[in-house]
């Protein structure tokens, strides 16, 4: 008889959900998991056949009334049977009685918001705006980064906040002009390109220099950036940049959509937390990238 279990994962299973998202080219940063775990370790669960791994979901909660579904990945051996199904299900028990945002294409219940553009490449074209000054996200304190992170995230979250920041290899950096801050944005090294996100500023000449100031950082390398379809100053600036688009997911909502800011926001801070799914077959691929991550 077949045994199939749903059970919270482990700290070694989140090395498995990097790796199995890096099999799919979702191009996960190297330590996401240093920063996701811990915000709801229970949120993040495992499917096993017999005792093998072979399935993943995360479910995680932000507040009170606001949760996050992804990492939905079945492993290609076990597709078809009804095991994704299950997971997905314990996500949204979960969840219940919240608002979930999920990255993937049409569930029942969950309506669109916008479309969310993977753009890639090395910047160029442009140069950074002049008076403005980027200083280490760390040397500001604290609440400032955080009450400022709620103008375009549903909930607090503030332990992700702190580790996304600080964690080793991440840039993080801040736009301050008149002793006032007026954007924010984080690197971190991936397996691919490295990623850019979030990406948040007062306007489209202060998202450039973080973009510009974070690349600088990485001479000569490919960033990778998570853009709002409905934000069009951002599309048009990744454009500009000479970034190319590679893949898009879609912005699902079961439950009221969040009133947070869009136009300040330029780029999410990861998809691969609600990431079930990502359409890369309408673009074209070069030789030796991924196929579609279905």
């Amino acid at each position: 008889m077949v045994d199939f279990r749903i059970a919270a994962a482990t700290a070694d299973d989140m090395v498995r959900f990097r790796d199995w998202a890096d099999d799919l080219c979702w191009n996960p940063g190297d330590s996401d998991r240093y920063a996701f775990f811990p915000v709801d370790p229970r949120g993040f669960l495992i499917g096993r056949l017999d005792g093998e791994p072979v399935a993943s979901i995360s479910a995680v909660r932000y507040g009170s009334d606001y949760g996050v579904i992804g990492h939905h990945i079945v492993r290609d051996h076990v597709r078809g049977r009804g095991y994704g199904r299950q997971l997905w299900q314990a996500a949204l028990d979960r969840l219940a009685g919240r608002t979930i945002s999920v990255d993937g294409r049409g569930y029942p219940g969950f309506r669109r918001a916008w479309t969310t553009i993977r753009y890639e490449g090395v910047p160029t074209g442009l140069d950074r705006p002049r008076g403005l000054s980027l200083v280490d996200a760390r040397s500001v304190p604290f609440d400032q980064i955080a009450a400022y992170d709620r103008l375009f995230f549903p909930a607090p979250r503030d332990a992700f906040l702190a580790s996304w920041v600080s964690l080793p290899g991440h840039t993080a950096v801040a736009a301050i002009r008149d002793g006032h801050l007026h954007g924010f944005a984080v690197m971190r090294p991936a397996s691919g390109a490295h990623r850019i996100g979030p990406v948040y500023a007062d306007s489209q000449d202060v998202a450039l220099a973080l973009v510009i100031g974070l690349s600088a950082c990485a001479p000569g390398l490919p960033v990778c950036v998570d853009v709002p379809d409905i934000n069009e100053c951002a599309t048009i600036l990744m454009e500009k940049l000479g970034l190319r688009q590679t893949s898009e997911s879609t912005r699902l909502y079961r439950g009221p959509v969040p009133d947070v800011d869009l136009v300040g926001q330029y780029a999410v801070t990861s998809v691969e937390l609600g990431l079930v799914r990502i359409d890369r077959s309408r673009f074209r691929l070069q030789e030796g990238e991924c196929g579609p991550a279905l």
